[in-house]
C-alpha cells in the first residue's frame, strides 16, 4: 500500500486562499523500459488524481507515463466553509488510496 502525506492548514478565514500539497509513494512504472532479458515491464502508474471540498471537486489532474515516481502535487483553493478536503489516487492494477483532512475557517 502506498503512505500519502497531505499538508492543509488546520484553520483559515473564510475567502483567504490555501495552499495544498500532497505526496504519495509510488514506484510510477512507464511500460516503457525492458528486463535484463528483453522483456516489458509492465506499467503501473498513478492514473487520476481528484481533490474533493465537502464533496465538490476543487482539483483534478490526469497522470501520464512521464509524471515522475512519488508525484507531488501542489494546488490552492479558497476556504469557504468548514469542512473536509477529500484526496482520492487511482491507478493500475487496482491501485486506489484516499485520504482526508479537516479545516476549520473563521
Amino acid at each position: 500500500m502506498a503512505n500519502a502525506l497531505i499538508n492543509v492548514p488546520q484553520r483559515a478565514k473564510r475567502g483567504e486562499i490555501i495552499e495544498i500539497k500532497t505526496l504519495i509513494s509510488h514506484v510510477m512504472e512507464t511500460g516503457f523500459r525492458r528486463t535484463q532479458v528483453g522483456a516489458v515491464i509492465p506499467r503501473n502508474i498513478i492514473r487520476r488524481f481528484v481533490c474533493t471540498y465537502n464533496g465538490a471537486e476543487v482539483f483534478s489532474a490526469d497522470l501520464h507515463p512521464a509524471i515522475s515516481a512519488n508525484p507531488f502535487i501542489v494546488f490552492t483553493t479558497t476556504a469557504t466553509e468548514t469542512g473536509t478536503l477529500a484526496f482520492s489516487w487511482t491507478g493500475d492494477n487496482g491501485f486506489s488510496v484516499t485520504e482526508s483532512a479537516p479545516i476549520t475557517v473563521e
